[in-house]
């Protein structure tokens, strides 16, 4: 499951900048004109086969459906309240398989969940398989999001400050962000320097495995009460076995995780026709930093399993439709994590119609992790009106120190994932995008005057088999 955090920025020093240094004039440019309000929608849809929830194999399908609304509103001549408000639905394979355990009709055996039957002795066999979607609750959820920010700009608009705030929300984590960032510009404004902090204060409410919540719950006594009461349990031969003991698991301690992170960029227009920016960013984040219902399976444990054992030789293929694998542990991770991205990008004009756009970042973190991106882009305008954007992304990563594919970890390390996320591997984005533009915003709709139409299409690859497409769709109004 993708986790989505809202970025905030904390407020520092602002009093001191709070006068402009230049003289005061006698006319001056409001900020912002007329109210703006932004609609955008996106649909995103992946597939992949190295599900992190079952440990680093399986169906990662899952569709997102998000919608924003956001509206710009000038206070004054100078200062400008935006609020951004989201919304995301989504279904997930992957994710409905914390509880992978469908209830079954066999026979004379009727099945309520996987604690037993409707019928008095009845002997209950449910079953899952890290191929196909689970019917739990965990198959779909909403992301909820509201963010506020408040700009000033002064007289000469060669200062600006802005102060933000954050929060989101889904059914098992929450995120609360604020803060704050500067921008100067110098040399007749072909010169910037911005400077902000963000800080996310989140918590999150853990959801285990189904088999690890329930030893969480009774201890070495789970198979004989709760959810998996008179479930039969099968070993790597599909005879039935009561010596399955996940004594690893053990819940956190610490649900909070909180991110703090600074960040400075320098623009300068170098020519009539280039212009570059560099960019540095340092963030640290702190408390619970893994996920809690990520599966990890250890290569020194037995394996043991729910479900039908004619389907146990072909676990890790889709042919597997009837069994699932009982965790070992869930995925621990070092409760710090310390990033370092520098990058730069540079625009080069090269006539009337044509733009290049590139873009390039490192990355490295104390995981063990270092990371190349490089992207081109090319707005190229057909018309007044209308533009189109070719673009192009690469992307490629080291593995972390604590990842390891499917039951390959060991049960003597201290920290172990197998989530494909923190795995060796690069990426390819193809996309392009359309833009309609009227500044005159001539087209109505009922008050609302349309400035710009924009359709962005991207296709994504990623060599461990992970792909997924996305499109999305805004429109910027005007209200005079």
């Amino acid at each position: 499951m993708k986790k989505i955090l809202f970025s905030a920025v904390v407020l520092f020093n602002l009093a001191a900048f709070a006068q402009d240094n230049g003289a005061s004039t006698a006319f001056k440019k409001r900020v912002l004109e007329n109210k703006e309000v932004d609609f955008l929608l996106s649909y995103y849809k992946q597939d992949g086969v190295h599900s992190a929830v079952a440990g680093g194999t399986g169906s990662e399908k899952l569709t997102d459906i998000a919608s924003n609304i956001i509206v710009a509103l000038p206070l004054n001549d100078d200062d400008v309240l935006t609020f951004d408000v989201g919304i995301s639905a989504y279904t997930s394979a992957s994710s409905s398989n914390i509880n992978p355990f469908n209830s079954s009709t066999e026979g004379n055996t009727t099945n309520s969940g996987a604690s037993g039957s409707s019928n008095p002795g009845a002997t209950s066999s449910p079953y899952g398989t890290p191929w196909q979607a689970s019917s739990g609750a965990s198959a779909s959820d909403q992301l909820t999001s509201v963010t506020a920010n408040y700009s000033h700009s002064s007289d000469n608009r060669n200062f600006i400050w802005n102060a933000d705030v954050s929060f989101s929300n889904e059914y098992d984590y929450t995120s609360v962000g604020f803060g704050g960032g500067i921008t100067k510009l110098f040399n007749q404004k072909n010169t910037e320097i911005s400077i902000k902090a963000n800080a996310y204060l989140d918590q999150w409410r853990p959801i285990y495995p189904t088999e690890l919540s329930e030893y969480g719950k009774y201890g070495i006594n789970f198979q004989n009460q709760g959810y998996l009461k008179g479930v039969a349990i099968l070993d790597q031969n599909g005879n039935a076995t009561t010596d399955y003991l996940p004594t690893a698991f053990a819940t956190y301690d610490k649900t909070n995780r909180n991110s703090y992170s600074a960040s400075i960029s320098f623009s300068q227009i170098l020519t009539r026709k280039i212009q570059m920016s560099v960019f540095m960013d340092i963030l640290q984040q702190e408390g619970l930093l893994g996920t809690p219902y990520q599966r990890v399976y250890f290569a020194d444990k037995a394996n043991y399993y729910i479900g039908q054992s004619q389907y146990i030789p072909v676990y890790n293929s889709e042919q597997n439709v009837g069994v699932y694998q009982l965790a070992d542990d869930n995925e621990n991770l070092p409760s710090s994590r310390f990033k370092i991205p520098i990058g730069a990008r540079v625009n080069f004009y090269i006539n009337e119609y044509v733009v290049a756009k590139t873009y390039y970042r490192y990355y490295q973190d104390n995981w063990g992790i270092q990371a190349h991106t490089a992207s081109l882009e090319v707005p190229i305008k057909l018309s007044a009106k209308f533009t189109i954007s070719p673009l192009y992304r690469y992307y490629t990563q080291t593995a972390s120190d604590y990842f390891a594919p499917f039951d390959t970890h060991l049960s003597t390390e201290k920290y172990y994932t197998s989530d494909y996320d923190l795995s060796k591997f690069n990426s390819q984005q193809y996309g392009f995008g359309l833009t309609y533009t009227d500044i005159f915003a001539k087209a109505k709709i009922f008050i609302l005057g349309l400035k710009t139409i924009d359709l962005r299409l991207n296709h994504y690859e990623r060599n461990d088999g992970l792909s997924s497409n996305i499109a999305t769709l805004g429109f910027k109004f005007e209200i005079e």
